[in-house]
């Protein structure tokens, strides 16, 4: 069995504990206006023209952004860094985009990394069937889950899709124990004021025994020469990166509610 990924970060400390390997696959359901890897948003191997200097001549280049990978040969790739997880607590991580729009391979490549004692955590939008989510379920160990927006109406409004299914699941990950870090994207004029703050606390109350921290994910731009070299029109141009010191007010408002909270992953 085959999927499609575009990328394999070694290394990682933001995707969960200890020292991982993030598997980014293609494909993404969400159109999110923010998106900072939107060559994740199509599912198909696309190809592009990129530009660089060599010896003072700009030269284009044709590259591609996706690939193919067997089950096998992506657990050889995980599997070289096994000494870092058993060092260090850590695992693997599938990332993306979004890894349940490849359901099947999912499901083959996380059942392999357990079956071999690897630690499985998935960084999800969520938006997915909950037929999906409980084929993969028996073989994660964790769940990194974006909550974007608590109003439906603004959520579609920035993402291209209700919210519904998002919280269902989320319900549905809290009823089969499954621990999660609850990941916001704080993106200024979009999700950060105190009503929809107030509303994510009290949603994240209702699944709290399961809720291991609250990430807060400061809004950047460094994905704007990604836009310009797929012919993506970007919705957020103008808009600055976010410092951490900017979101100190809501990590503070979220720990007066009672959660653990980090900025950043």
């Amino acid at each position: 069995m085959e999927g499609i990924v575009f990328d394999i970060k070694r290394y990682a400390v933001h995707d969960g504990p200890g020292i991982r390997t993030t598997v980014f696959f293609k494909g993404c359901p969400l159109h999110c206006l923010w998106c900072h890897n939107p060559e994740s948003i199509s599912r198909e191997i696309q190809k592009y023209t990129k530009k660089v200097i060599f010896d003072g001549l700009e030269i284009e280049i044709e590259d591609t952004v996706g690939y193919r990978i067997s089950v096998e040969d992506l657990f050889k790739e995980i599997n070289k860094d096994i000494a870092f997880f058993d060092e260090s607590g850590g695992g693997v991580t599938f990332s993306g985009g979004e890894p349940f729009m490849q359901t099947k391979f999912l499901k083959e490549i996380t059942r392999t990394c357990k079956d071999n004692g690897i630690h499985v955590t998935i960084d999800t939008t969520g938006q997915t069937s909950k037929k999906d989510l409980k084929e993969v379920l028996p073989y994660v160990d964790l769940f990194l889950y974006d909550l974007k927006h608590m109003s439906d109406q603004k959520h579609y409004e920035y993402t291209g899709a209700s919210n519904k299914k998002i919280l269902e699941n989320l319900r549905y990950l809290k009823e089969n124990k499954k621990d999660i870090i609850i990941r916001v994207p704080v993106i200024p004029g979009y999700n950060d004021d105190n009503e929809n703050i107030k509303a994510t606390g009290n949603f994240i109350s209702e699944i709290n025994d399961v809720v291991k921290e609250i990430h807060l994910l400061p809004y950047h731009n460094i994905a704007e020469g990604k836009y310009q070299r797929f012919h993506i029109q970007s919705e957020m141009k103008k808009m600055k990166s976010l410092s951490e010191e900017a979101l100190y007010p809501l990590k503070e408002q979220f720990e007066q509610m009672g959660y653990i909270v980090k900025i950043g992953g």
